[in-house]
């Protein structure tokens, strides 16, 4: 990858106009993702696009205060901070006289104003830094005209704009006469090294807000007349409601109505995705205490639609299809059957994970109004013009005439990509002709979620003259069709025969992404696997991996997506910072490298025994993820996704009976507590390289890291998730 020291050469007229505010200052419009494409062709006549075309903006004050709009849900991963910047940074605007506020959804001409996958700051790198480096050059030129010199004898700092005479004017000085003005191409970025904000320490926009209850989330909003719904789902999947009486739930002080609802929904069916499309019933309140009473005594009646599958029945699913032949091939080099029959050696373990919730702390809420003029909605959603466009379908209605707002996020991990909640809220809203928000419990919310798919591995190696020569990974899921496995990461490429198929049984269960898609368990089991090969071959972990590592590096195969040499350097700074290998006695060592999110990550995990059972003292990660542009929020994420990790591998286990989850609160659901998370020391790979993803690499790495370290004290091999149904039952309880 090239370094980012360069000027880009994109047209600015494809996606920025300007223009001058009746109260003073300048406003910037543009298309932030159209940006990010060379030569791309706006969808009419620019000169004619006003201000609501356009999804993303900068408005500049005749007093030098610039606010920016940022553009992609907030879900806690830190855009809202680390995107203005990136814009903030080659507009030389001091910080400190920078607002940030979160813009609206535009479904006209915006790409990707999503939250998932890791992807904002990656997506978004280049169009940033050029708008506001365009938008500084407009500055500029509008300065040097006024005093009559050269634009190019002008230099710029923290909003003052200074000749060489020495005269300064500010840039609410010039805001007018800018916007006036040309759109200026090819304007030069900055070097790295000439950075000023990208790099440094920057809170969190919203902090204080957060910290005192200012309202920003989807809780929080509130609109004059709005009544609340709270919904009774099917009790198990594979129920369908017959009847209910809704007497007893009308007689509830407070509730204003009861709605049988989940026609309009069904027309969606196929398009949802994720989502149980059933009959439901609304009950509508004043508060939200009086429709979740009301909806306690509601009495309804279900009947079976579909067997209702146990985690019994799923287990024996995966298991015949491990056992069967009945597999896509995602990736297939060399010849593995040959690679196993020449073998001195084959290994060969299955790896077993449950289904997981997402349990955000903000439980699933939604805002909508449906009138004949528009529809209204508001709340947290990670996929906003997803969300716009099937309420668009579900009213036959046209996309303009639906308004999509987003507030903070409390929590999302994928969960909030399916906006099945929002479409609750549409439908209620229009059935009752009221603004609606729906408001789940926590027990709607692991009720009725879109859960992290139960997954099976089983990987298989032959081993000759002391080098691994096959490579055969086998997944089976419920529902993977929907994700599949990453057949281009580690190790394709680094073993001459390698395999890697995909089988799923399809299930009644709604499944979805979750932290780390693919990954989050895949890691776990690659990397144990791993470390038993490397056990087998007399040889340290990390050293096997820097030795396979070699074969990739100067690949020509387009396909394979993470680079070795990356790689390679991460590792070796982990071993580094963590003191491979040279820690006290009473301290075992474990370790784990993965790729994902185009971002590389080594991990190693310290644990001492107490008590008999193993306690994680500290995690050691490197990373590299390009420039990182907000240090502090960059380690905020990967030290969250670290703990995230190691609670899920040791504790998270959810299992149906019935159809029905056996879990539906933390009085049943095992998290990471206080006492049970470790020190985590996060240090980053120095480099000028684009930014990669940081809200979901620290995660997968961590439970093959503990896994591996539990394995050199205990001597055992851990080999489903989570760990605490593996260790001593009678000490069901991780010391702090």
């Amino acid at each position: 990858m090239e370094s980012q020291n360069n000027s880009l050469n994109f047209s600015r007229r494809n996606f920025l106009k300007t223009s001058v505010l009746a109260g003073g200052g300048m406003l910037i419009g543009f298309n932030l993702l159209n940006a990010c494409k060379p030569n791309v062709v706006p969808p009419v006549d620019i000169s004619k696009l006003n201000f609501n075309d356009f999804n993303a903006f900068i408005k500049i004050s005749e007093e030098g205060y610039v606010t920016i709009f940022s553009p992609n849900p907030e879900i806690g991963q830190g855009v809202k901070t680390s995107m203005p910047m990136i814009i903030a940074e080659e507009l030389d605007v001091a910080w400190d006289k920078v607002n940030v506020a979160q813009g609206a959804l535009d479904t006209k001409n915006y790409q990707r104003q999503v939250a998932g996958g890791s992807q904002s700051i990656r997506f978004g790198w280049d169009a940033l830094r050029q708008t506001g480096a365009t938008a500084k050059q407009m500055l500029v030129n509008a300065a040097a005209a006024k005093w009559g010199v050269a634009a190019s004898t002008c230099t710029v700092s923290e909003g003052i704009i200074t000749n060489s005479n020495g005269d300064t004017l500010g840039y609410g000085d010039v805001v007018k006469e800018a916007a006036a003005l040309e759109v200026p191409e090819n304007v030069k970025l900055k070097e790295s090294k000439d950075y000023k904000i990208i790099g440094q320490d920057i809170k969190n926009v919203d902090i204080d807000k957060i910290r005192t209850g200012k309202p920003l989330f989807g809780l929080d909003y509130k609109s004059e007349g709005m009544v609340y719904a709270s919904v009774l789902r099917p009790p198990a999947f594979g129920k369908k409601l017959v009847s209910f009486d809704d007497s007893k739930a009308r007689a509830v002080n407070g509730v204003i109505d009861v709605i049988r609802f989940g026609d309009k929904i069904k027309l969606l069916d196929g398009k949802i995705g994720f989502t149980r499309v059933t009959d439901k019933i609304a009950v509508i309140g004043n508060s939200t205490w009086a429709a979740m009473k009301g909806k306690k005594a509601l009495l309804a009646e279900w009947a079976d639609e579909a067997k209702l599958e146990s985690t019994e029945d799923h287990d024996k699913e995966l298991f015949k299809i491990l056992d069967g032949n009945k597999f896509d091939t995602r990736r297939e080099d060399g010849n593995i059957t040959k690679a196993f029959a020449q073998a001195d050696k084959v290994i060969e373990k299955t790896y077993e994970s449950p289904f997981l919730p997402h349990n955000c702390m903000e439980p699933m809420n939604f805002y909508a109004n449906v009138t004949a003029e528009k529809i209204h909605l508001v709340g947290p959603v990670q996929t906003p013009a997803w969300l716009s466009s099937l309420v668009s379908g579900m009213f036959e209605r046209k996309p303009e005439e639906v308004h999509v707002e987003m507030t903070r996020m409390g929590g999302g991990f994928g969960r909030r990509l399916y906006s099945d909640f929002a479409l609750e809220a549409a439908e209620i809203s229009d059935a009752a002709k009221k603004p609606v928000k729906v408001v789940f419990s926590r027990e709607d919310d692991m009720a009725a979620g879109t859960y992290r798919p139960a997954i099976k591995y089983r990987i298989k190696a032959s081993l000759k003259d002391g080098k691994i020569t096959g490579y055969h990974l086998k997944e089976a899921a419920i529902n993977s069709n929907m994700y599949g496995l990453i057949p281009n990461f580690f190790p394709a490429g680094c073993i001459p025969n390698y395999k890697v198929s995909t089988g799923n049984y399809q299930s009644k269960m709604t499944t979805g992404a979750w932290r780390a898609p693919y990954t989050n368990f895949l890691a776990f089991a690659e990397q144990s696997f791993f470390s038993e090969l490397a056990e087998e071959l007399g040889k340290d972990h990390p050293t096997l991996l820097l030795e396979l590592l070699q074969n990739v590096k100067g690949t020509t195969d387009e396909n394979i997506q993470y680079s070795g040499e990356r790689m390679e350097n991460t590792i070796k700074l982990a071993l580094e910072k963590s003191n491979w290998g040279k820690v006290p006695e009473g301290t075992y060592q474990g370790f784990a490298a993965y790729y994902s999110h185009n971002t590389h990550v080594a991990e190693v995990a310290d644990i001492e025994m107490k008590d008999g059972m193993p306690v994680v003292k500290n995690v050691t990660v490197a990373v590299d993820c390009g420039i990182v542009v907000n240090p502090l929020g960059a380690k905020n994420q990967v030290e969250g996704g670290v703990l995230d990790g190691i609670g899920h591998a040791m504790y998270g286990d959810f299992n149906f009976k019935d159809g029905a989850p056996q879990a539906v609160n933390f009085d049943k659901y095992r998290l990471i507590r206080m006492q049970e998370t470790p020190q985590v020391n996060t240090y980053f790979v120095e480099n000028d390289l684009s930014p990669t993803g940081l809200g979901e690499p620290g995660l997968p790495p961590a439970g093959g890291a503990v896994a591996n370290a539990i394995k050199v004290a205990t001597g055992k091999r851990l080999l489903k998730q989570p760990f605490i149904n593996q260790l001593d039952a009678s000490k069901s309880k991780i010391l702090g």
